[in-house]
């Protein structure tokens, strides 16, 4: 495949631990279902938190899962969609407000985009800039809460938008990674889109649901509301740091402490285990299951507090009618579940993917979740759509667009 090629879709997600590529196309049987034709990964070694730390590290990493997607696909990868993390990303809320000079004053599409970039007329530190630009809503002449204001009339018009934004020394070391991997990012988005992308419905994202996209280095956490985003947070907490814990309480190395939150951690209640045994080579070792379980607990509890803090920040800590949908590698722990539903007082679940075809068994791990998205986003968020192409996906498009509008490419 050359880089113009639109027929193949392609996402790359640049993980803490480990990066994942992911190549899809549009089902050959013309049933519009995406339809997974390769996968690769590889263990992540330059990242701190989400961030870059080490450029060539981080490349190889990108290197070898693209060449196992491309053994697996058999295409070739020369770009992708890929995902911007770290602690480094925030949101703030914005407003723009134009006035509607056209003799008969209705709002066109160039009307829209020019209150939007009103909106993202922000005072930002000079090491940051705006990766991606949410409108919520927007009013006309005072009545609120209007999806596309595009062939109405009025005068004055407003948005109300949520803008991300992260570290430019972040992201150019990022670009660099992926340039010494050969590789052309299509668009950049948020990990905590991409994950939504791949298991929220249109009814969560309108009831109104908060995602949890929990990884190895960070969180990823997006409430959507009535379609929109409304708020975006990455948190500098994961399964990294349970790992961590473990190797501290337990006095154990970490390749050690790993093993037992793979094989033993959990949070459900009633266990009746004992003794937690893990094998590393040909030493056994023995642990405390009751201590391990404090452990762990320990930690998700903070997780998930540091999570009601910020759904405290935008007035909705137990106020989402869609709950909270868990996805990402560490949310794989037995149990995290009904901890989230009891500390967070909200429904809650583990993502699913839905409407993936192809070898979509092969990626259901939770840890696939987020390149899956991204997989997707590439796929609607370039200008053409394949021959026979049918509503459902202009439909989707239709939502993406009008839900944000400007990627950072």
């Amino acid at each position: 495949m050359n880089g113009s090629n639109q027929d193949y879709f392609i996402g790359i997600d640049i993980g803490t631990s480990t990066v994942r590529c992911v190549v899809g196309m549009y089902d050959p049987n013309g049933s519009n279902m995406p339809s997974i034709i390769g996968h690769g990964q590889a263990s992540n070694q330059g990242m701190r938190r989400g961030a870059v730390v080490h450029i060539d590290e981080v490349a190889d990493a990108i290197v070898h899962a693209v060449t196992e997607a491309e053994r697996i696909s058999g295409m070739s990868i020369k770009r992708a969609t890929v995902n911007v993390n770290g602690a480094h990303v925030s949101g703030l809320n914005s407003e723009g407000v134009i006035a509607i000079s056209a003799a008969n004053r209705e709002i066109t599409t160039e009307d829209r985009l020019r209150v939007e970039e009103a909106a993202t007329i922000v005072s930002l530190p000079p090491n940051r800039e705006i990766v991606q630009f949410f409108a919520k809503n927007y009013s006309l002449d005072g009545q609120r809460n209007i999806k596309d204001p595009v062939g109405m009339h009025g005068v004055r018009l407003e948005v109300d938008a949520h803008i991300v934004t992260a570290s430019s020394p972040n992201l150019r070391n990022l670009d660099q990674a992926l340039e010494k991997a050969e590789i052309t990012p299509t668009h950049h988005t948020v990990s905590g889109l991409a994950a939504a992308e791949a298991v929220l419905t249109r009814q969560q994202k309108e009831a109104g649901t908060a995602l949890i996209d929990i990884g190895a280095g960070t969180t990823n956490l997006i409430v959507f509301e009535d379609g929109e985003v409304q708020y975006v947070s990455v948190l500098p907490i994961g399964g990294q740091h349970i790992t961590n814990d473990l190797a501290i309480g337990l006095k154990t190395d970490l390749d050690i402490a790993e093993a037992v939150k793979l094989e033993h951690a959990s949070l459900r209640s009633g266990v009746k285990k004992t003794t937690a045994t893990v094998k590393i080579g040909n030493k056994t070792h023995n642990f405390d299951f009751e201590e391990i379980s404090m452990i762990v607990e320990a930690r998700a509890e903070e997780l998930l507090e540091y999570v009601d803090k910020e759904l405290q920040k935008i007035k909705r800590s137990r106020k989402l009618p869609g709950g909270i949908v868990l996805t990402g590698g560490t949310s794989k722990l037995p149990g995290i579940d009904e901890l989230a539903r009891e500390k967070l007082q909200l429904p809650a679940r583990i993502g699913k993917l839905h409407n993936i075809g192809g070898l979509a068994d092969t990626v259901e791990d939770q840890a696939f979740v987020t390149v899956v998205g991204l997989m997707l986003l590439d796929m609607l968020l370039l200008p053409n759509l394949p021959p026979g192409a049918g509503n459902k996906t202009e439909n989707a498009r239709a939502f993406l667009d009008g839900m944000f509008h400007r990627f950072r490419r």
